[in-house]
């Protein structure tokens, strides 16, 4: 099947991903237990916002869990990458094809390229068709070995490819926005180059800038130490800078 095929079949699929990260007493409180008393600079973060360090909750947990199979994971890649004649994953040889061809490639071309490969390697699916259960999070193997995936499902590919490509861990952040059009939480990742953060979205091809993508707000970020919460820009200034877990949480919750 040729690109604008798979494209056009796709299509209706990528435009439907929407991703239930929490339920609503979640992001009330469980997430926001045991919250950093001090916030990420914005500088560091895509959309320039304050984001505090979360310590607890069923978000965290989640990302907890990714993190262990991609330990398991970056294991079997280095295996393979080191004898790929040997190597029995299918989905490890198709991966780290994705990997070599972007390693030779720099800066914004090395981006596209594991954002574009990544976006037709995946098959869209709901976690409700293809496990009978609403939000799981899968690591990069297991999502190629299924060949299909929803939107944090191609976030998570991505973050691990462009790592194993030679992005900077500090350059790299899986965000969770609340896309405004569709009245839907989505999972991007945002990549930095030159100072400017660029969003890998399985939605499209092309590649815009953070401050480009208005339609998104941005919710949680996952960077290589963990999950944190961006504060409400029209709290930021009502935040202490040191503040206890109390006040942030009444603070951050949702309207």
């Amino acid at each position: 099947m040729g690109f604008f095929d798979h494209w056009h079949d796709s299509r209706a699929l990528m435009l439907a991903c929407a991703v239930v990260f929490a339920s609503s007493a979640d992001l009330k409180a469980g997430t926001l237990e045991g919250a950093a008393s001090y916030a990420a600079s914005s500088s560091s973060q895509p959309f320039g916002l304050a984001a505090s360090r979360v310590f607890a909750g069923g978000l965290r947990e989640k990302w907890r869990g990714v993190e262990r199979k991609l330990d398991d994971e970056r294991v079997q890649l280095a295996l393979c990458d080191g004898d790929r004649e040997r190597c029995a994953s299918p989905a490890a040889l198709g991966f780290l094809a994705i990997v070599d061809t972007a390693r030779a490639r720099d800066g914004r071309a090395r981006l596209g390229e594991i954002n574009r490969a990544i976006n037709l390697a995946i098959r869209p699916m709901s976690d409700q068709a293809q496990y009978g259960e609403m939000d799981v999070w899968t690591s990069p193997l297991t999502t190629f070995a299924h060949g299909a995936g929803d939107c944090e499902d191609y976030a998570i590919a991505k973050f691990v490819a462009l790592n194993q490509a030679g992005v900077s861990a500090d350059d790299l952040r899986i965000v969770i926005v609340r896309d405004s059009l569709r009245g839907e939480d989505h999972a991007v990742v945002a990549a930095r180059l030159n100072e400017h953060w660029l969003l890998l979205d399985n939605r499209r091809m092309a590649m815009v800038e953070d401050g480009d993508a208005r339609n998104y707000r941005a919710l949680f970020v996952i960077d290589q130490y963990g999950l944190l919460q961006y504060a409400d820009p029209s709290l930021v200034a009502d935040i202490p800078r040191v503040a206890p877990p109390s006040a942030l949480n009444a603070a951050l919750q949702p309207g």
